[in-house]
């Protein structure tokens, strides 16, 4: 529940940074006076230290541009820094005119952790719309009194209802349990035969390249269509209640299966019997559909996907890529989907096999990541904003909040004016997004290492936080 409210947070300050970035530089400088005003003790349910202003106050002019020169002169020391290691490629621009302030091996392949969200995130917005909804069903089966369960692929269904203040709103099981109860019973229907169909999804459930500890350690589940609260389980090993914290419990390795299962016992306490076993069945060709419930809007789910950085989100929006685009919907279709729907707005430098950022194989250049921020941001479709809306805010939000990963970006120039995506794999770290520099600048940057030395993820960790700090504290003229 508490990164659920912290999203609400979030979709505050978002807003405001949102605005401004849609109104241009003239109104940019509108958001220090705004933040000025507050003064903001604690962080996060944790006590700000001597917190000093970050932000121009109301009415101070704005600093001089950030220059090439002055930027390389004060991110050269940490960009330097042994825990990175051996492969360092950076990338930093101005957010209003898009010119390159700082290149560092900007174009070399890097190996991006979770930051190829970003290319997921961009992709399915622009592919399906920020109003898109994934429908799960309930359809007539083959024969009298049988039903099939109709995954639709939305990555966000629980089983149960979650808490009221939890946002945003996942459609339910159990909304879709009563419903079809409701309409069985005013078919006179008291007992049915129920059969689950996932074949939206085609070829493997797990990327070749992931390792199989990714489901024990709870990373990622199998990549079906019909899942509930993304497979994870309890102690118990039966699929979690939604209301129940979760990260990083284990996974079912039938997740498909588990959610049919928990649909029929769902209509057992709606008085309707489920007879026989529940097996894999599929949909007859243009079914009525008895009932259905549908996801929240797509740009609350990218929202949700980013802040979390959610696995199993990201590969369900992928593979709804790959569909739109008529492509097969496996892990090497929504990939190709998702890097060809990149490229059609000007992001080349995007080599993808899944769509989550988990395989080590991924490639995304640092320049890649910073245009797919800047189109996000600069786009004339608004549709691409809640790419920037569901971003991590540094000291506050998701991946970015003390203790939420190896990043903390708690550096006292970046709290709250930092948003970026994550990414760490065990010799990876990167961070791609925007910041407010305290010379009233809104910059892109992406920094990324991917060649960490042994057990050194959280110095490498530390080094990105600086940098992060080093831009957001920067006048560099």
């Amino acid at each position: 529940m508490t990164s659920r409210l912290r999203r609400v947070a979030l979709l505050t300050l978002a807003l405001l940074i949102a605005t401004t970035m849609a109104a241009g530089a003239a109104v940019a400088h509108l958001l220090p006076a705004r933040l000025a005003r507050f003064q903001i003790a604690r962080v996060a349910g944790h006590p700000l230290a001597a917190a000093s202003q970050v932000l121009p106050a109301a009415g101070q002019p704005p600093g001089q541009a950030v220059t090439p020169g002055g930027l390389t002169a004060r991110l050269s020391g940490t960009l330097a820094a042994p825990a990175l290691g051996a492969h360092v490629a950076a990338v930093v621009a101005s957010l209003s005119t898009g010119q390159v302030l700082l290149a560092r091996d900007g174009g070399s392949p890097s190996a991006p952790a979770s930051t190829a969200k970003l290319a997921t995130a961009v992709a399915a917005l622009h592919e399906l719309g920020p109003g898109a909804r994934l429908s799960t069903r309930v359809v007539a089966g083959r024969g009298r009194s049988a039903i099939v369960l109709v995954g639709g692929g939305d990555p966000t269904l629980a089983a149960g209802r979650p808490p009221a203040a939890d946002y945003p709103q996942p459609a339910t099981l159990a909304t879709l349990a009563a419903r079809t109860a409701r309409a069985l019973r005013a078919g006179h229907h008291a007992a049915v035969r129920l059969g689950y169909d996932d074949s939206l999804y085609a070829g493997p459930l797990l990327a070749p390249s992931w390792p199989s500890s990714y489901v024990a350690t709870g990373n990622i589940s199998p990549i079906t269509s019909l899942e509930v609260d993304q497979g994870r389980l309890t102690t118990g090993g039966s699929p979690q209640d939604a209301d129940v914290p979760a990260n990083f419990r284990p996974r079912s390795l039938t997740p498909a299966a588990d959610a049919a299962r928990a649909f029929g016992s769902l209509l057992a306490s709606h008085g309707i019997r489920v007879r026989g076993p529940v097996r894999p069945a599929a949909a007859p060709r243009a079914a009525a559909t008895i009932a259905r419930v549908a996801s929240p809007p797509l740009a609350q789910i990218v929202q949700w996907m980013l802040i979390e950085s959610n696995n199993v989100i990201a590969e369900n929006l992928a593979r709804q890529v790959a569909i739109a685009a008529g492509m097969p919907a496996t892990f090497s279709g929504a990939a190709a989907a998702v890097s060809a729907a990149d490229q059609r707005l000007g992001v080349r430098g995007i080599q993808l096999v899944d769509g989550s950022g988990l395989s080590p194989d991924d490639r995304i250049t640092a320049r890649a990541l910073v245009r797919l921020v800047t189109v996000a941001a600069r786009h004339a479709d608004p549709g691409l904003r809640p790419v920037l809306t569901g971003l991590p805010v540094a000291g506050f939000s998701g991946t970015l909040a003390p203790g939420g990963s190896v990043f903390d970006a708690t550096g006292r120039p970046a709290l709250g004016v930092v948003r970026a995506k994550t990414g760490n794999l065990s010799s990876v770290v990167a961070l791609a997004g925007v910041a407010y520099a305290r010379n009233g600048q809104l910059l892109a940057f992406a920094f990324m290492a991917d060649r960490v030395p042994k057990n050194g993820l959280s110095q490498a960790g530390r080094a990105i936080d600086k940098l992060a700090s080093e831009l957001a504290g920067c006048g560099c003229h």
